[in-house]
């Protein structure tokens, strides 16, 4: 049996462990380990005398993982992310930033779910964590839209499905996770999700409003506050703003002159700046406590998940199936563009069943290295490409349509994070009441992706002003 066969043999392992419930970090990492043994064991010939040698080549190769992976700083960026948004809801920041949508956007058809969706994106734009943000929001904008007559299905949907824009929008923990297993500039992709997060918030707007146009009983307008009113809402949001400009200036200085640090130093100084907002709205040590828990708790899990996979992919090079896989996907006698479409419903499928950090650590290290050779490979030109663009560029454009998908599993049945997350905090919810709330969201979610899929300027835009 070849190295081929055994990887085949073993990711198919992997997928039934997944399947069958057990956790993608201790499912990879055993996967993997049983994999390194078997091909280690394979090439002495299956000599049982050399299977202890064997194991122990196989231990001290995946024991290497977790150290020179994690040792990298690039993912200090994560525990910073999902601080800030810790630490923003205890500053009282979700609930200024709701009550300034709601003032100022309130009066269209379905005002205060377009302000939800706005609310969520802006908070999306201090925290890294969509589960966080739907938790939150479940909180602050259910009872709101539930008090004015919004049909209670549509109010958890439209909740479940803003929880999502968190993966998009910067600072976004699924979007480091992806440049690490890539090996792509982090600045870069996180440029390259502004545009296409606050594109996806627009699209989700333009869908409420049509939905309560349509049907008039299901999110009625909100009418009577005053000019002064709005403009009085506006300064609870501003270190939202603040936050936002600090990242950019640390990843591409709009001003023309260079970054004025990493991601990493941005991400720290914004955590400090929401930290010192907290202190002035009140947060206390018992506050201040819960957030670097929960923050602590969020980001072993995500390193766990992150060292577990590394070793199945430490596994899967051994085995060359990317190699492999890559080969099969640029001899098929279709066009590049319909393969990239088959493989972007592929994890629609997939993300039917797993969890989207899980999903993009386990597919990318096989489906990364096929698309970018259907492009032309990673140092093709644009000119030379079937996509229109460069290898590096083609990576961003991929990881933004990848971590879109991973956006749309989160509320896809049967495994839709974000609904179980809504029900969890709403008990007057059913886990079915939200599917059925979040379902129209699903024909949003399909448009933004076939528009990314259509016109990669609206990706590349930033990230090409960047260099």
């Amino acid at each position: 049996m070849d190295t081929i066969e055994i990887g085949l043999w073993v990711t198919g392992g992997l997928l039934v462990l997944v399947l069958t419930g057990m956790r993608v970090a201790f499912a990879a990492a055993l996967t993997g380990l049983i994999g390194l043994v078997w091909i280690f064991w394979a090439k002495f010939g299956y000599d049982p005398d050399r299977f202890g040698k064997a194991l122990t080549v196989a231990v001290k190769t995946a024991g290497q993982v977790p150290h020179s992976k994690v040792a990298s700083h690039t993912l200090s960026l994560i525990p910073t992310f999902i601080l800030i948004g810790y630490l923003a809801y205890y500053a009282g920041l979700t609930r200024a930033l709701f009550e300034a949508a709601k003032r100022w956007i309130a009066w269209v058809p379905g005002g205060l779910a377009v302000s939800t969706i706005f609310a969520t994106a802006g908070f999306a734009a201090v925290s890294g964590a969509s589960v966080a943000t739907s938790a939150v929001f479940a909180r602050i904008a259910i009872p709101e839209m539930l008090s004015v007559g919004y049909n209670k299905r549509f109010a958890a949907g439209v909740v479940a499905a803003g929880g999502t824009l968190a993966s998009l929008i910067p600072p976004s923990a699924i979007l480091v996770i992806y440049a690490i297993i890539v090996e792509q500039d982090v600045g870069k992709l996180l440029l390259a999700g502004f545009i296409p997060g606050a594109f996806s918030a627009l699209v989700y707007g333009l869908l409420i409003v049509g939905i309560a146009v349509v049907f008039k009983n299901v999110g009625p307008p909100v009418t009577g506050f005053t000019w002064k009113e709005r403009f009085t809402a506006l300064p609870g949001a501003l270190p939202i703003v603040a936050v936002i400009l600090i990242i950019i200036c640390f990843v591409y200085n709009p001003f023309g002159d260079k970054a004025w640090g990493t991601p990493t130093e941005g991400g720290a100084i914004g955590a400090f700046i929401v930290f010192c907002f907290a202190l002035f709205h009140g947060m206390r040590w018992p506050e201040f406590k819960s957030a670097l828990l929960e923050t602590a708790k969020l980001t072993a899990m995500i390193f766990s998940i992150i060292w577990g996979v590394l070793i199945y992919v430490r596994f899967l090079g051994f085995a060359d199936l990317p190699g492999a896989f890559s080969d099969w996907i640029t001899s098929l006698e279709m066009s590049p563009m319909l393969i990239l479409i088959c493989i972007l419903l592929a994890y629609a499928v997939l993300g039917m069943f797993m969890d989207a950090i899980g999903m993009l650590l386990l597919t990318l290290p096989v489906v990364y290295p096929a698309v970018m050779a259907l492009n032309g490979g990673e140092a093709v030109s644009a000119a030379e490409s079937a996509f229109g663009m460069s290898g590096p560029m083609c990576a961003i454009w991929f990881g933004i349509l990848v971590v879109k998908m991973a956006e749309f599993c989160l509320i896809t049945p049967p495994i839709g994070l974000n609904c179980f997350v809504v029900a969890g905090v709403r008990p007057d919810l059913s886990v079915q009441d939200v599917f059925k709330g979040v379902t129209p969201f699903f024909i949003a979610d399909a448009v933004t992706i076939a528009l990314l899929v259509a016109f990669p300027g609206i990706v590349l835009y930033l990230p090409s002003l960047a260099g």
